[in-house]
């Protein structure tokens, strides 16, 4: 095994005089290796930070980890990524790294970075300046768009417990002494105590600063740029002219990061199509846990993988041009659920598939698994619509992860709840494959000024295990857009067309599709109080009467992106 020389708190001084820390890890055999960049605010000794950097160092690379502005051994002010990306040094002070790690005595020129979620986020930044040294990128998580992400809507669990675990350095810097100073102590923490407490909280805008430190100002602000595109790094596309290499998952919350291939492809410089890669696995948004089997169905050898083994390929290809194979590989590379197999597309998305709709039906009695809800490919002519009441004191609960991330799993703990409409398809009769976006037609009409409509698609087996495949949400008031804010007439039926996150599944025999729809899933989302208040300062909270039509004047259906049948 290579022997690693490790450095810490290496000093790095931007254009503007602040000084950043980085541990620096690399083979301890007095050559020149490429350098490899991760600028974090997570803290760059974080021991899933240290493992990654030492494997990728044994297998001879420069490994730069480094805190980035106002985080934990770096000086200057944090302003975080959703704040408007213009607020921040991280272009600025991404570029000055590069350079610097391109002069240091053990690099031999050639920079690239590696990052998932926010640290994917720094690297994309580097690339709006275009820092001379750097020569590829390995940025995964991290969508051009954020409202791809909550469709303009708090990620209450999300965002509140990366806000506690973000204020854990924030605490330390202003020498608080209660509460955790260091990230793994938070999220304990918050799991175990807090959770509970804050996100239920009424109204947020009321939330005192003692849980988030010195980050409560810009918490607050967030609050109210729900609505807000902050990020635009689709903006960068047409001025990258080095490989990038993007993975995410299926299960990914930022699965936007398939559209940062798109855009690539379709608006970047012409000479570089075809050198960008991206990877779609059988994931979640924390690409630490890379198995077969991180829900109840095991998707098989093929499916297991490693964080370090992507990067290590995507490098190795470019900077020691070690091709197993993935110089002549097409630029999509998809692992396709139900199948259990890889498979490889010139383009995302795939232009082959057919938009295929599957029409709502019942008689008026759709709510839970034992009603009357179906799907079809047949077009609805007179039925009755279907009725439930949302209340916001009793929200749908998110069957989700402990990190309040998305993750296949059982939804039957929801079977019970009547504010659940479910509608399902036939059980399929020949293997048939689905890859691409989902998009959901619904009509429906609401007594309440304002509310949400969400939809989930799941998979039900044979046996009745029902798993989450994608999820959308639309906050009624932006159905014409977020700028367009529009409230609603009570009584009055509308159409929304909400997008859920893409699928790439192939049904097999015996397996049906169900869609449910409802108006909440919270804390994943944040409760609609119904008032058409703004909800960040809103303490009532009203039930909403909702109706959803299917009839041939307003034919609610489900568009799935048929690829084929076997």
């Amino acid at each position: 095994m290579t022997s690693i020389r490790s450095e810490e708190n290496v000093s790095t001084e931007m254009r503007d005089g602040t000084v950043l820390k980085a541990d620096v890890y690399r083979p301890d055999d007095g050559g020149r290796h490429p350098v490899l960049i991760l600028r974090t605010p997570y803290w760059k000794s974080h021991p899933r930070y240290v493992k990654t950097a030492r494997i990728l160092a044994e297998r001879g690379y420069t490994v730069v980890c480094q805190d980035i502005r106002g985080r934990y051994d770096s000086e200057g002010e944090f302003v975080w990524l959703f704040a408007d990306k213009y607020l921040s040094n991280d272009a600025e002070d991404g570029y000055d790294t590069v350079e610097w790690a391109a002069e240091l005595p053990y690099s031999d020129g050639q920079v690239g970075t590696w990052g998932h979620s926010y640290d994917g986020w720094t690297s994309w930044r580097m690339l709006e300046l275009q820092p001379p040294s750097l020569k590829a990128i390995h940025a995964s998580g991290m969508g051009p768009r954020s409202l791809d992400i909550n469709f303009g809507i708090f990620e209450a669990g999300k965002r509140l417990e990366f806000s506690f675990m973000m204020a854990a350095d924030m605490r330390r810097r202003a020498g608080e002494k209660h509460g955790p100073h260091l990230p793994l102590e938070a999220v304990d923490q918050w799991r175990a105590i807090e959770r509970g407490k804050w996100i239920w909280y009424l109204p947020y805008d009321e939330i005192p600063d003692g849980p988030f430190s010195t980050l409560t100002p810009q918490l607050k602000k967030f609050l109210r740029e729900q609505h807000l595109e902050v990020r635009y790094l689709d903006e960068v596309h047409p001025q990258v002219n080095i490989p990038v290499g993007m993975f995410t998952g299926w299960w990914d919350r930022v699965i936007g990061t398939v559209n940062q291939y798109t855009g690539l492809e379709t608006n970047g410089p012409e000479h570089m199509r075809g050198q960008h890669r991206l990877v779609v696995g059988p994931w979640s948004h924390m690409m630490t846990k890379l198995n077969r089997d991180l829900g109840p169905i095991d998707y098989g050898p093929q499916a297991e993988e490693t964080w370090e083994n992507l990067i290590l390929r995507w490098y190795d290809y470019q900077f020691k041009n070690i091709d197993d194979g993935i110089g002549s590989e097409p630029g999509v590379k998809l692992f396709i659920l139900g199948a259990n197999e890889w498979t490889y597309e010139n383009e995302w998305p795939l232009q082959r598939a057919e938009s295929v709709p599957f029409y709502l039906h019942s008689h008026g009695g759709a709510n839970t698994p034992w009603g009357d809800g179906s799907l079809s490919h047949d077009r609805p002519s007179s039925e009755r619509p279907d009725h439930y009441s949302y209340d916001p004191r009793d929200p749908v609960m998110s069957v989700m992860d402990l990190d309040a991330q998305a993750i296949p799993r059982d939804q039957k703990p929801l079977d019970g709840r009547p504010d659940i409409l479910m509608y399902h398809t036939d059980v399929f009769e020949s293997p048939t494959r689905f890859i691409g976006p989902v998009v959901l037609e619904l009509w429906a009409e609401s007594d309440a000024p304002d509310t949400d409509w969400t939809a989930k698609l799941v998979l039900v087996n044979e046996n009745g295990l029902a798993v989450n495949l994608t999820y959308g949400i639309m906050r009624a008031r932006y159905r014409n857009g977020y700028d367009q804010e529009e409230f609603l007439e009570p009584g009055v039926p509308c159409k929304y067309t909400i997008t859920l996150n893409p699928v790439g599944i192939e049904i097999q025999p015996g397996q049906r599709l169900r869609l449910d729809v409802s108006s909440s899933d919270f804390p994943f989302f944040d409760r609609n109080h119904n008032t058409g208040k703004d909800f960040w300062s809103d303490s009532e909270l009203r039930v909403a009467k909702q109706t959803v039509f299917h009839e041939s004047e307003m034919p609610s259906r489900l568009l799935m992106p048929l690829v084929g049948r076997r």
